[in-house]
């Protein structure tokens, strides 16, 4: 995977950014007259049911690609896509991103990723969803369920332990290593936030945003109706929190509302879009976070025809033990 274009901001792109400032959030619906096709698909995955039951280990498989795939209406009449829609998906295309920084150390880095780096990354995480310590659907101790499908990398969380191992409790599955190509997009990720916090004249820079090698992943799947409560990421080893070391998470797919705050009364929110990357570290680590809302049918139409990701949101999330 090739994520050399992600700290370039071509020409074309800044005046993209512009043209684009009102364009709209959600992107067209499908229309009522759109039909569904079986697409051909690996027989390992087995049914639709099976594949969207709880993956607990018991052999039931989770693909975040559809298994089925949108065709287009029978209607003969092509619409031409509205400009602002394409002059988005142009710079969505090209990688165009700024910067915005919400508070001492979190950074959001808006439309950083690329939508060629967008499909590779849905392909890399289907491909290891699919295979052993892949996607499952995690539960509370008395039998709950969360509302959301799971995938570590690099280390498994042990709900008994309370800490992270190198097999995955439910199954004894061991965790895929994390991809080369996703290390490197963190490592450009932090690069690029700093040099642009140098240029705010932020001396301390690994004070208000330290560096890290991350070696957990943590890969969710939220469907349209999915949610994640308020909590804090305070698993990792105590020096790790001590030193403030980040999170880096990139969103996938639909737009989500990320709320987070130094306790659970007082919350801000910013809307995570495809292709966003967002870091907390250094005094804003220990944060309260947490995804109240999917946006539907938000997910850019190029990533759909591209991946077929399943309605949804994709988030990736790195760690350092």
């Amino acid at each position: 995977m090739d994520f050399s274009c992600l700290s370039a901001e071509p020409g074309d792109c800044r005046r993209l950014k512009d043209q684009s400032v009102h364009a709209t959030r959600r992107i067209g619906k499908l229309g009522k007259s759109s039909k569904f096709i079986d697409s051909v698909i690996e027989r390992r995955q087995g049914s639709q049911n099976q594949m969207d039951s709880d993956a607990s280990g018991d052999g039931a498989f989770f693909d975040i690609c559809s298994v089925k795939t949108y065709v287009k209406s029978l209607s003969s009449i092509q619409l031409e896509t509205p400009s602002h829609l394409k002059n988005k998906e142009k710079m969505l295309n090209c990688g165009a991103h700024y910067i915005n920084v919400l508070r001492p150390g979190m950074l959001h880095l808006r439309r950083y990723i690329s939508v060629a780096d967008q499909v590779k990354i849905v392909e890399i995480c289907r491909k290891l969803g699919l295979g052993s310590g892949g996607f499952y659907q995690p539960g509370y101790r008395n039998g709950g369920k969360l509302n959301l499908k799971m995938m570590y990398l690099g280390k498994s969380w042990d709900p008994q332990r309370f800490g992270y191992g190198d097999v995955r409790p439910t199954d004894g599955a061991k965790p895929p290593s994390i991809p080369d190509e996703f290390l490197k997009l963190v490592e450009r990720a932090l690069q690029d936030s700093h040099a642009y916090l140098k240029k705010l004249n932020n001396a301390n820079l690994e004070d208000m945003l330290p560096s890290m090698n991350p070696d957990i992943c943590i890969v969710n799947f939220y469907s349209e109706s999915g949610r994640l409560g308020l909590h804090q990421d305070k698993e990792e080893s105590k020096e790790s929190l001590m030193r403030g070391l980040p999170v880096v998470s990139i969103s996938i797919g639909d737009s989500a509302e990320f709320v987070y705050g130094d306790d659970r009364k007082n919350v801000e929110k910013v809307v995570l879009e495809s292709g966003d990357v967002l870091i907390f570290g250094g005094c804003s680590r220990h944060i309260y976070h947490g995804v109240t809302t999917i946006f539907g049918e938000t997910t850019p139409q190029i990533l759909l025809r591209k991946s077929n990701l399943r309605p949804g949101r994709l988030n990736l999330t790195f760690r350092q033990y």
